[in-house]
């Protein structure tokens, strides 16, 4: 049998160890989801000191004690940054637009129940369409979602079913 040989270990002069550092750092470095906050924050500053600068807190505990009998407030009383708080604002202000939906066969379901049998919870549950055998409370909860979702549908069902 040959001889196993190793690779002799040469360093690569052609790199820079610095930049590559400095990169890996970088990418290695959290995602700042907020748009306001990411286009204030100074990489050169640590978390604190950036928070500080934007008028937020790093720490809910220290701002807002628990203890109401210690009224000490520690930190810088200067905001360099009072843009970041009323970007924040005028952001957190505007209606979302986001909302949890409902699946068309939850929809089909509510509708099967509300048109045959009103506000009857019980009846509702001893239905054929109930395959998921869901109690009375259940049921409820699911109209509930379906009502708030869908309030104008929801009284039309109700008005079509005492007219019948």
């Amino acid at each position: 049998m040959g001889k196993v040989r190793k690779k002799k270990n040469t360093f690569n002069y052609s790199v820079n160890r610095k930049k590559l550092k400095r990169r890996a750092r970088k990418k290695d470095a959290p995602r700042i989801a907020c748009d306001e906050i990411r286009k204030a924050w100074d990489d050169t500053k640590s978390v604190a000191s950036n928070m500080a600068e934007m008028g937020l807190a790093v720490d809910p505990n220290k701002v807002l004690p628990i203890h109401a009998d210690t009224s000490t407030s520690t930190g810088p009383k200067y905001v360099r940054k009072p843009y970041v708080i009323e970007d924040l604002k005028a952001s957190a202000s505007v209606p979302s637009k986001k909302t949890m939906g409902i699946s068309s066969d939850m929809v089909l379901y509510v509708r099967h129940m509300v048109e045959n049998y009103g506000e009857d919870y019980k009846a509702m549950a001893r239905d054929d369409q109930n395959y998921y055998q869901d109690t009375p409370k259940q049921i409820q909860r699911k109209i509930n979602l379906y009502r708030r979702h869908h309030p104008s549908e929801y009284e039309a069902l109700l008005k079509s079913r005492t007219k019948q």
